[in-house]
């Protein structure tokens, strides 16, 4: 009897043990999983009243950091667009997610222009700004290209620049990087992943 109920508590130890690996499987998500990367690890920046912002001013919520610029004739506007859509998609858990657009043009990039161009996608986005050092400090800690492109005249010129989207989980961490291409439904179900 005794060695039956060692082996029977054997057994059950170990089916224990493969219910909870079975449940602790990780998540498998759409975009890249860059989870514990050394890099992205958050900005020190200012929003378009001039108060400083970091990373840690919207713990508790997803964080999705997009570069981009307001006279971006493509990428940046669609990007925008295809987050706002993310964003009603997501209905009532939109409030737990905080979209960061963060200027790679500081000269023309005012925080009023900042302030008008960002909310228009969705009143809850929010440009960040730095000066010229600081733009590209935080570029580089993103792993992030930029480069200005001559134009017909000195104010005329163009931005080209990396089109990644970072995505944080509410504890600050980073966790995603979206694929270039990828549909609004892809976005939706990682970021309701992040937040469940």
């Amino acid at each position: 009897m005794l060695i039956f109920r060692n082996n029977f508590k054997r057994l059950f130890a170990i089916l224990l043990l493969l219910i909870v690996a079975a449940c602790s499987k990780p998540i498998q998500f759409n975009s890249i999983d860059i989870t514990g990367a050394p890099y992205a690890s958050g900005f020190t920046l200012n929003d378009p009243s001039g108060k400083q912002r970091t990373l840690a001013d919207f713990k508790g919520k997803a964080v999705v950091v997009f570069f981009g610029f307001t006279q971006c004739p493509d990428i940046c506007p669609t990007t925008l667009i295809q987050l706002a859509d993310v964003m009603k998609a997501l209905g009532p858990d939109a409030d737990r997610v905080q979209v960061l657009f963060i200027t790679v043009d500081p000269e023309r990039d005012t925080p009023q222009l900042l302030a008008e161009y960002v909310p228009n996608f969705d009143k809850r986005f929010l440009g960040l700004y730095g000066d010229a050092a600081t733009t590209d400090k935080v570029a580089k800690e993103f792993k992030v290209f930029y480069q200005k492109v001559p134009g017909t005249t000195d104010t005329t010129y163009t931005i080209d620049h990396s089109s990644s989207t970072y995505i944080f989980d509410p504890q600050g961490h980073i966790r995603l990087v979206t694929r270039p291409g990828m549909k609004t439904d892809a976005l939706v179900q990682d970021l309701k992943a992040l937040l469940s």
